[in-house]
């Protein structure tokens, strides 16, 4: 990313060039007044020496603003080192003193037009790009555009850089001057530096506007391509990663992989990181397999080269190879040796070489990863330790062939008698036993031995459970339970619950004999501990057990569901987009860069192909008209069924890419609040938005529908206090990114009494002002007043339920709007990972009012669908094109941009949920 300067850096570096330590010591008092002396002196060698004092005493620190008008006579000087430093002066103080800022951009304007060193030039430029005042932002606006069409290429691509920083200033500014089109220009330039700081210019601004400026064409594609050959490295880094976001066709695609492939085996890291990226998003486009097996191929060796570096790069590449390993885990199969563990690595390199052996553990290689795995769990480091023995437990749960071999290997461990080790052991078995129930209780007895060297919360917790489970096979099962039973109030709520549940399983398979153990810890859990959850599930258990033994046995011994062997694993489209951004912070964090970056979002810079002309235009007209030939229109009868599918047939819950990880579930099948008159439409399923504690004793969940063409809000709304009874309810939206607002109030037909439920139905429209979002973000804010206080709250609103039954039409009028609707409309999105044929995606898009238009064959291209839907009374026109694979291409046009972009936001969750 194009920063700011980094003032404070820059100055460290100059003035610590050899002999210029002593600017830096502490000076007597009267410190400015001796400095203006000598700033106003004739000698230029002591106006020079009273600079570097000056910044000196800014770097450290102090306040030297009130020379701002002695610095700035030293403006016109000759000396190079002295401009310099008069210019980071400048850059520091200007926004605090920009009346007298404006005193220097004649000085400026100057030297960035007419002085014959070009490095002044550019530095005239650089500072002005760097001093963020408005008021000097509209004097450097000639200047700059001088500076793009220099004679000299450092001036240019100087210019370049500082386009993108005016750009973050005032955008509208820079599209007024055309400095966009100007850094297009640029990318025909001779010079390969001057178009890799336009590339990297116009890559800043594109993802600060979210709106593709680059518009890359197979003519622009060459000259980049060209350019890649020539530039110096950081140069390749910013073009390679310009092509790594190019929307290619599978042909361009190709031709761009072969021509970045010999940068894999280049010295600089980033640049075979960034190769590595850009071969990664394209093997999904590419249709040749051959090539993709070659591709793939040539992945791993600089894949292992990166792991022979400084361990701080060997850990950002192992983090990257982390995903690519889970996206496409041949390319490093035959490599798990290269990730075994040395001596002298680092700790966290360690870690992370652990979890890529777990990717790569097949049963080929085992006996050589579960070797590893107990040399690792005899080493010094605790945490390491830890880790290993975990390691050892996923690989048995992942593959079922080796789980036998792993189980041994732990055995061995638990017999080390180390304490650590031990208890780790026990945790991973237990999550063993939940993988393969009743198949390995031969360990039980060689943990039971191990009972008193365990002392931590979690390891306590596993081995309760595994007593519980197995209660009717451990003979002493109801002493095992005693000795925790002793230290019951000093223990952690963890173990607490463990007990409690573990002790009445052992009374419901085994009665005989421990009625006076489950009255203790009943007594325990319900008279002697203040935790509300330990309190009720001991309440929940004693009512069950006094009422209804058989009731209490089908719950507390159900059938517990398999714990999945696919542990550690990224969601498809969470992968891909972590995939996309190999070689960035997102890839080291593992998370979006929507979640840590303003403006983070998944750009892609679509190509020519895409923006339709007027011949592709008058193709479609033509192929949809000829509907028998080549495409097919929706017929009436499916008109006429859609219709009464939203009125009779029951909907299809489907859920959302805004959905969380864990949602409640009522483990005693309890039914909370819904009345079973009320027909949903639901698209999301209801969830807790505010805690009790949030709200003031009020839990608040939400669910989303559209009923009778009106989408509703369904608060679900408990009262979680212990003696408050809710009388009166409001809500207010916030001011959100569609315009959303309640129609009619959130109203109580009779007061809440603690520990109630009731689901109110609230008619939303989007009808008010909106805050246009930048980042696709679709959360609302709201503000829930009631008698016990007001608390706030957002979520994520799901777009489909605002998609309106008016947005069907009819063919000829599609195709009007289609042609009116201009390119610079169009919003376009690659989707990956799409459920179901082509049929099943028009079918759950009709659902949610997306209704399709016509379908056509393109040749060497696919099948193309077009579909409308209505948002705001916007139409909005869609084109699915859907070629090989489980991936399409989406365009939406409207006359509001905004609202297209969402739209494709809401078709993409919909497709891939």
């Amino acid at each position: 990313s194009i920063s700011q300067t980094n003032v404070v850096g820059s100055i460290t570096r100059m003035s610590n060039k050899k002999g210029d330590a002593k600017y830096f010591e502490t000076t007597k008092k009267g410190e400015i007044h001796d400095l203006r002396t000598e700033l106003n002196s004739f000698d230029k060698n002591k106006i020079k020496d009273a600079v570097k004092k000056v910044i000196a005493a800014m770097t450290v620190g102090k306040d030297v603003s009130d020379l701002f008008p002695d610095i700035i006579k030293s403006m016109g000087t000759e000396d190079i080192e002295l401009k310099k430093l008069v210019y980071l002066y400048i850059i520091n103080y200007a926004r605090s003193q920009p009346e007298k800022a404006i005193l220097v951009v004649n000085t400026f304007q100057k030297d960035a037009r007419s002085h014959p060193n070009p490095l002044v030039r550019a530095l005239a430029i650089r500072t002005m790009g760097c001093i963020r005042v408005d008021r000097i932002t509209e004097y450097l606006c000639d200047p700059l555009a001088w500076a793009l069409k220099d004679q000299d290429p450092y001036v240019r691509k100087t210019a370049a850089v500082c386009v993108a920083k005016l750009y973050d200033i005032n955008s509208e500014l820079v599209e007024e001057r055309g400095f966009v089109e100007t850094l297009r220009g640029l990318i025909s330039d001779p010079n390969p530096m001057v178009v890799a700081n336009a590339v990297a210019a116009l890559t800043e601004i594109s993802e600060l506007s979210g709106i593709d400026k680059f518009g890359i064409n197979s003519s622009t594609k060459l000259k980049l391509l060209t350019a890649l050959n020539e530039c110096t490295e950081w140069g390749q880094v910013f073009i390679i990663d310009a092509l790594a976001k190019y929307d290619a066709s599978p042909k361009d695609a190709e031709s761009i992989a072969e021509r970045v492939a010999p940068r894999l085996q280049h010295a600089n890291s980033a640049v075979v990181m960034s190769a590595i990226k850009v071969i990664m998003n394209y093997l999904d486009i590419i249709q040749d397999k051959a090539l993709v097996a070659t591709l793939m191929k040539k992945l791993a060796p600089p894949l292992v080269t990166l792991l022979s570096a400084q361990p701080e790069i060997q850990y950002v590449a192992l983090r990257n190879i982390f995903l690519i390993v889970q996206k496409r885990p041949e390319i490093l199969q035959h490599e798990v040796r290269v990730f075994f563990c040395k001596y002298n690595d680092a700790p966290y390199v360690k870690i992370e070489k652990l979890e890529i052996m777990i990717k790569l553990a097949s049963e080929r290689n085992i006996d050589q990863v579960l070797m590893e795995f107990k040399e690792y769990a005899q080493e010094v480091d605790i945490e390491f330790v830890r880790k290993a023995v975990s390691a050892v437990g996923r690989v048995a749960i992942k593959l079922e062939s080796t789980a036998e071999r792993c189980v041994n290997v732990l055995l061995d461990l638990i017999k080390l008698k180390v304490n650590y080790v031990v208890q780790e052991a026990v945790i991973v078995i237990k999550d063993v036993f939940r993988r393969y129930p009743n198949r390995f209780e031969r360990v039980i007895f060689d943990l039971c031995e191990s009972l008193d060297s365990l002392d931590e919360p979690e390891a306590k917790a596993s081995m309760i459970w595994i007593v519980g489970e197995y209660a009717e096979r451990i003979e002493d099962a109801s002493e095992r339970l005693e000795y925790f039973m002793e230290t019951f109030e000093e223990e952690s709520t963890m173990v607490q619950l463990q007990l409690l549940t573990a002790t009445v399983k052992l009374f419901l398979k085994r009665p005989e004999g421990t009625q006076e153990l489950v009255k203790k810890v009943l007594d325990l859990a319900t008279e002697s501990s203040d935790n509300p959850d330990l309190r009720d599930r001991g309440y929940v258990y004693w009512r069950l057990l006094s009422t209804n033994p058989a009731v209490a046995k089908a719950v507390v011994l159900t059938e517990k569901p398999v714990i999945s062997g696919d542990t550690h694993v990224f969601d498809a489209p969470l992968l891909d987009i972590l995939t996309a951004n190999i070689s960035t912070l997102a890839s080291v964090y593992h998370k979006p860069p929507a979640n840590f970056v303003k403006g983070g979002l998944q750009l892609k810079f679509k190509r020519d192909g895409f923006a339709e002309s007027k011949e592709d235009s008058d193709s479609y007209s033509s192929s949809a008209e000829e509907s028998g030939e080549t495409g097919s229109e929706e017929s009436g009868s499916e008109e006429g069924q859609s219709e009464g599918d939203s009125t009779e047939s029951e909907p299809e819950q489907i859920t959302t890419a805004t959905k969380r990880d864990s949602e409640p579930q009522n483990l005693l099948g309890i039914e909370i609040g819904f009345d079973d008159n009320v027909k949903s439409d639901a698209v999301v399923p209801p969830r807790v938005v505010a805690t009790a504690e949030q709200g003031h004793g009020m839990e608040v969940a939400l669910q989303y529908a559209r009923r009778n063409n009106v989408p509703y809000f369904d608060f679900v709304l408990t009262n979680r206090s212990f003696q408050s009874t809710v009388t009166n309810t409001a809500i207010k939206f916030n001011k959100n990114f569609i315009g959303l607002k309640n129609t009619e109030p959130l109203k109580l037909q009779e007061p809440l009494v603690p520990n109630a439920s009731v689901t109110i139905s609230v008619a939303v429209s989007a009808t008010d002002a909106y805050n246009e979002t930048s980042d696709g973000s679709t959360n609302v804010q709201m503000a829930m007043k009631t008698n016990l206080g007001v608390f706030y709250f957002q979520d994520a609103i799901p777009v489909e339920i605002l998609f309106e039954e008016s947005g069907k039409l009819e063919k000829a009028k599609f195709l009007k709007l289609w042609q009116e609707i201009s390119g610079d409309q169009e919003e376009f999105l690659q989707i990956h990972g799409v459920r179901g044929d082509v049929d099943s995606v028009k079918e759950l898009l009709k659902k949610s009012n997306i209704f399709p238009i016509a379908t056509r064959n393109v040749r060497d291209v696919g099948v193309v669908c077009y579909f409308s839907t209505s948002l705001r009374n916007v139409p909005l026109l869609l084109e699915l094109t859907f070629g090989e694979g489980s991936s399409c291409k989406g365009c939406v046009k409207s006359s509001v941009r905004y609202l297209s972009r969402l739209a494709l936001n809401a078709v993409h969750a919909k497709l891939t949920a």
